[in-house]
């Protein structure tokens, strides 16, 4: 029996303009009377000539309002006339899971619901995203077409008799008018578990958890804060590697995180560091709601920076089978990310580029094959085998380097000091700010820095006096397509190459969140407390842009 498609009047939606990486808003206004429909027919509309017979992929982190939402999606996209959708099992499938996918299967793109590293549940954050053929994130030429189609948009197409059952997997084919729609659900994690084991040497993996390598048991502990990361993990760690099945905690998706903010840093997964801090784990890992952001902690809870992490990697990337047969190309940072993988790339001979906040800066690169290995300071990493930064892959390079030169995190990382100096770098963000003041105060801090007079002045904090270098509103030429990104963040630098920069976060539902990035750089003393090294600069930062005045706070929501 054929089923019919109803074309739906709708009114536009002001506020559908994509951030950093999708839009996210609240959960209360996603379920508004035709915003979560608007926003899905203003993604397929902009597809144009690619939309009729396309194949794309739905899934998501698992977060309150995913299964109405993968619904939702499935009966728009029938009507559209997209041919296939591969859908997670249960609408579960984490965000390098759905890049390793649409690559695999040559998919048009795909449609994620998470919010990522924010809260979920019914009074919390929920997110629409979509990802391009070459697997990242849609780039902001697509995303602006999308926000232009949805402040005009009039109706939205739909079969809303198509009913499919996402709970278990297998094809189903419909007959929507005169075409054929099918709907293929799959395991959630098969695909993901293959293609790590086609990067990493999971035999080597084992006999390190084993203690065949080192003499002794290797302890990990994995938080999955509840987020869509449990089920892979589950698998990876624990039955292909052999490690006891406690080592993986909070690993079952729930809708609501259990309650607690998915985000993997020191204050929100506090769980994970305090565990550590006892000495019996050798090694920590946590990862966010999507599966996308991971934290390293070495034994009793020794902090990896993301800045570091991805300095390490990239020192040690021929440790990972995919890398020494593919060969090491360039690396890669977003422009608040410390500086750390730059010495390493230069001792290498190995291009760094520098690029704007956000994943779908990295892609042209990867896809123009200059790029190995990426990485943010908001505890992202990943490599050229998706297009999306990947926790479970961090945590694998991680045990991959310290079983291949058989030391302690703490050991390689002091090591790795050593040999190249020491970037301290902390972050301080301020989180759900009024909006109007944060703006002002971005708006004046940047005619301040950018001054003639404000160019090699001398400033003082602490007892300790920074030369100005150069000032600027960061803007960035994609080096293989041209396009412009302006105004990704106010830096201020140094002569001595210490730096200062600020920005306001894209990623947040509400409000506004006000990033602050500190670093500088320590050639040989590399032992102290970031905290205390970082004071001066610290105080310098906070005073020139009258943090406490313009976000009405005495302290940040979170350092990192």
């Amino acid at each position: 029996m054929s089923l019919n498609v109803e074309n739906v009047k709708t009114n536009a939606f002001g506020d559908q303009k994509p951030g950093t990486s999708g839009l996210r808003k609240a959960v209360k206004v996603f379920q508004q009377p035709n915003y979560t429909e608007n926003f899905v027919q203003s993604i397929l509309s902009s597809l144009g000539d690619k939309l009729q017979g396309s194949t794309l992929i739905v899934g998501g982190d698992g977060r309150f309002y995913c299964k109405e939402a993968v619904d939702k999606i499935i009966k728009i996209c029938a009507a559209n006339k997209v041919s296939k959708l591969f859908v997670g099992q249960n609408g579960i499938l984490s965000t390098p899971a759905v890049s390793a996918l649409i690559r695999t299967h040559k998919a048009t793109g795909a449609i994620i619901l998470t919010a990522s590293h924010n809260p979920g549940g019914p009074d919390k954050d929920f997110g629409i995203k979509f990802n391009v053929s070459n697997g990242g994130p849609a780039p902001d030429g697509v995303t602006n077409a999308i926000f232009e189609l949805s402040k005009t948009l009039s109706s939205y197409s739909i079969v809303p008799n198509l009913k499919v059952d996402i709970s278990k997997c297998g094809s189903q084919v419909f007959t929507v008018g005169d075409q054929k729609f099918e709907v293929e659900v799959i395991d959630s994690v098969e695909h993901y578990v293959s293609y790590m084991k086609e990067i990493f040497d999971f035999n080597a993996l084992k006999a390190l958890i084993k203690g065949d390598i080192t003499g002794k048991p290797f302890s990990i502990l994995i938080n999955c804060l509840h987020g869509v990361t449990g089920p892979y993990a589950k698998q990876i760690f624990v039955k292909e590697l052999g490690a006891p099945s406690d080592s993986v905690v909070n690993a079952v998706p729930l809708e609501d995180f259990g309650g607690h903010h998915p985000d993997p840093n020191l204050t929100y997964a506090a769980d994970l560091v305090n565990a550590m801090k006892a000495g019996e784990y050798d090694f920590g890992a946590a990862f966010d709601g999507d599966g996308v952001r991971n934290m390293i902690l070495g034994k009793k809870a020794f902090f990896v920076t993301p800045s570091d992490s991805l300095a390490v990697l990239a020192a040690n990337l021929d440790c990972i089978p995919y890398s020494k047969q593919s060969g090491v190309k360039g690396f890669a940072r977003s422009m608040p990310t410390g500086a750390a993988v730059d010495r390493v790339g230069k001792k290498l001979g190995k291009d760094v580029y520098e690029v704007p906040t956000g994943w779908k800066y990295f892609g042209n690169l990867m896809d123009a094959g200059k790029l190995s290995l990426c990485g943010e300071e908001s505890f992202g990493t990943g490599s050229d085998h998706i297009r999306e930064k990947d926790g479970v892959w961090a945590a694998l390079a991680w045990l991959s380097v310290i079983a291949s030169l058989k030391k302690s995190v703490e050991e390689i990382l002091k090591d790795h000091w050593a040999t190249y100096g020491r970037n301290y770098f902390t972050r301080y963000d301020y989180e759900n700010c009024e909006s109007d003041p944060c703006n002002k105060m971005m708006a004046e801090l940047e005619t301040l820095v950018t001054s003639e007079a404000f160019k090699g002045k001398e400033l003082s904090s602490n007892g300790r006096k920074y030369v100005v270098k150069l000032c600027d509103n960061f803007q960035f030429t994609d080096l293989i397509d041209g396009s412009v990104a302006t105004k990704q963040g106010i830096r201020v630098l140094f002569e001595d190459g210490s730096r200062i920069v600020y920005r306001l976060s894209g990623t947040g539902s509400s409000g506004a969140t006000v990033r602050v990035y500190i670093e500088s750089y320590e050639p040989k003393e590399y032992t102290g407390e970031p905290q205390v090294v970082l004071k001066p600069l610290i105080s310098l930062a906070l005073e020139l842009a009258r943090l406490q005045e313009f976000t009405g706070r005495d302290k940040p929501t979170v350092i990192t």
